[in-house]
């Protein structure tokens, strides 16, 4: 009961997910770095913006699928987590949380360049001031509801997208294309170092995955959610740059701080600066807003694994948002925007960020090679595992190109996050992840506890929203034979009858003989390799199921293929109605995609009922007879 309480509201929906999503990338990606990555590329910044999209497309990819399969709080920490174990789990978490409260601060910080343009007379304090003050608003705004808060950001990136669908469709008009020559002046391979630079405007995108707990219909909204708010980006990103490359002075807009106001300016006028001043005063503000959002959660996450206090789990009793999370989170922001300077914090940050996103890869592969039976995803990444090794191996090529500095500042905090697991971490927590799954299997050694496999079963429940029906209580007390060698019909319903006797207080021979006539009269095979044997016995309310599942097969008749399958059957006359509802539901279970695949790939008897439990039947909304 205590759990339950922990559990977060589902609030969010398609839209909010593409909100947070799109948010967390438009930010300084598109307003501050196209001056500084067009100095060094030239009009090829455009490649670098959409070469970084495509690097970015494994991770999301992966995450939708790791989403889909585990919507819980935390997100990317959650995955590494289970994955790999409570050690990997904490720098996932950390790093998360670091880079993602980080990149919100940064995103505050950044209003001074446009608030300048807007009020010169700012000083560099009052720029700070108002920082400060935006992220107690947002903190604020999240402790509240999470409803409030993705409603904001549902305003700002909406009115953020047609304040840039207007400059584009306007600006498209006066592109000078003599802008575009050279188009790449100092060589492709200027290109490649910009990529890395700008690879950072899409990191955003993944952290939606973080509120996944909070998603309405996980396996849909996720998904839809994030493609779009990609597709729409990489939309906006490339226009926009295209747009500004081809109306602003190369000399004006190399190096500029704003340049996508310069812009402005030329296709609108004065009124045009200051409406997309405005535009990206709204990025930054949907910047911090949804990554205080974000970010909040792997605290949560954390602490619901003991791997940090669990007061950074409490959760307010009316607004159900993890107030405390919340909280260190905008302390942490302010101390950043208050003291620190950003550049190489940054740059760490974006290391981070590039080492979570080859962690997620890794967590996928390791996640589908542990061969789990309650990892269901409702979205599978394409071209695994080449697609997964492709990105870890670019992944890793791009960290190294990030320079000392940040390399020197990563390895730091990832020496203080392997202290915090010896000294904290590793007393408390014993939890075996889906690695111990795969060495399991490739030892052919029993050592992996079930524990992953029942969290992940709950977890299902949960996302698909199955409500207990009668069918499946009974399938959960259901015995479930597991038999390996071939069996004739006779000897196979004496087992059957032996194990059913003692539980409908009914002879085992008369079962036998009942199963036997009813074999008689009529085939109970209704398909190759699945039978369905059923009987009446006497009495009232009596109502049973027994699984099989026989490797070699039963033979049930001469010159018919051995049946695998068999679900028996057993009800009194007052339960035909039932019978024929159980026959409808074994209908939907056996039907399903991958019915044969996860039947045959089960480790165990408890797998198996995991397979009918976990089905997507359409279950019975009241119970009647």
């Amino acid at each position: 009961m205590a759990e339950k309480k922990k559990l977060l509201q589902k609030k969010l929906n398609f839209l909010d997910v593409f909100s947070i999503a799109t948010g967390a990338m438009i930010s300084s990606g598109l307003f501050i770095l196209p001056g500084l990555a067009f100095a060094k590329a030239g009009p090829a910044v455009i490649v670098a913006y959409i070469l970084a999209g495509i690097i970015v497309i494994p991770s999301m990819l992966a995450q939708i699928e790791l989403g889909t399969a585990m919507p819980k709080a935390g997100g990317s920490y959650f995955y590494i987590e289970r994955s790999m174990g409570p050690a990997a789990g904490t720098l996932g978490g950390f790093a998360s949380w670091f880079s993602l409260a980080l990149k919100s601060a940064f995103a505050l910080i950044g209003v001074g360049a446009f608030a300048n343009l807007l009020f010169p007379v700012l000083s560099e304090t009052h720029i700070k001031i108002i920082a400060i003050g935006f992220c107690i608003f947002f903190a604020l705004l999240n402790i509240k509801s999470v409803k409030h808060t993705s409603r904001f950001q549902i305003f700002l990136v909406l009115s953020l997208l047609a304040i840039l669908l207007l400059y584009c469709t306007v600006g498209i008009t006066k592109v000078n294309l003599h802008n575009f020559m050279p188009f790449s002046p100092k060589g492709f391979g200027s290109v490649i170092p910009v990529v890395g630079l700008v690879f950072v405007s899409f990191g955003g995108l993944t952290k939606v995955a973080s509120v996944a707990e909070e998603i309405k219909k996980p396996k849909k909204n996720l998904k839809m959610g994030m493609l779009i708010a990609f597709i729409v980006v990489m939309f906006f990103y490339v226009a926009t740059i295209f747009v500004t490359v081809g109306v602003v002075d190369a000399s004006k807009l190399a190096n500029s701080l704003t340049p996508i106001s310069q812009g402005g300016e030329i296709v609108l006028g004065r009124i045009g600066m200051i409406v997309l001043s405005i535009a990206a005063l709204f990025a930054f503000f949907s910047t911090a807003n949804a990554g205080i959002l974000s970010a909040s959660r792997f605290p949560l996450a954390m602490s619901r694994d003991r791997l940090v206090p669990g007061i950074f789990g409490k959760m307010g009793k009316k607004s159900q948002t993890p107030f405390s999370s919340i909280i260190l989170t905008a302390a942490f922001m302010i101390v950043m925007i208050a003291f620190l300077n950003f550049e190489n914090l940054v740059k760490a940050a974006s290391t981070m960020k590039i080492i979570l996103f080859l962690y997620t890869n890794v967590a996928l592969i390791v996640m589908r090679e542990s061969r789990i039976d309650t990892y269901r995803p409702s979205f599978r990444s394409p071209l695994y595992p080449w697609l997964q090794i492709i990105a870890i191996i670019i992944y890793a090529f791009l960290i190294f190109k990030m320079g000392t500095v940040p390399l020197i500042i990563t390895a730091f905090f990832i020496i203080l996050c392997i202290v915090w697991y010896i000294f904290y971490v590793r007393m408390r927590v014993q939890r075996k992840s889906a690695l111990v799954h795969i060495v399991e299997r490739i030892t052919n050694k029993k050592i992996a506890s079930s524990t992953l496999s029942d969290e992940l079963k709950v977890i299902l429940i949960r996302r698909d929203n199955i409500i207990e029906d009668r069918f499946d209580k009974i399938a959960k007390s259901a015995i479930i034979l597991d038999l390996e060698h071939s069996l004739e019909a006779e000897e196979f319903f004496n087992i059957v009858s032996e194990q059913l006797s003692s539980r409908l207080n009914i002879p085992s021979q008369e079962l036998h003989d009942l199963f036997i006539e009813r074999e008689k009269q009529s085939s109970t095979i209704l398909e190759p390799g699945l039978a369905i044997p059923h009987i009446i016995v006497k009495g009232e309310k009596k109502f049973d199921i027994l699984i099989v599942r026989c490797k070699d097969g039963i033979n049930f008749e001469k010159g018919e293929p051995p049946v695998h399958t068999v679900f028996v059957l057993i009800g009194s006359m007052d339960e035909r109605n039932f019978h024929l509802r159980a026959l409808m539901s074994i209908a939907q279970i056996v039907k399903e995609h991958n019915f044969n695949k996860r039947w045959f790939n089960a480790k165990n008897s408890e797998e198996l009922r995991n397979v009918i439990y976990l089905s997507t039947r359409k279950r019975e909304t009241h119970e009647g007879k």
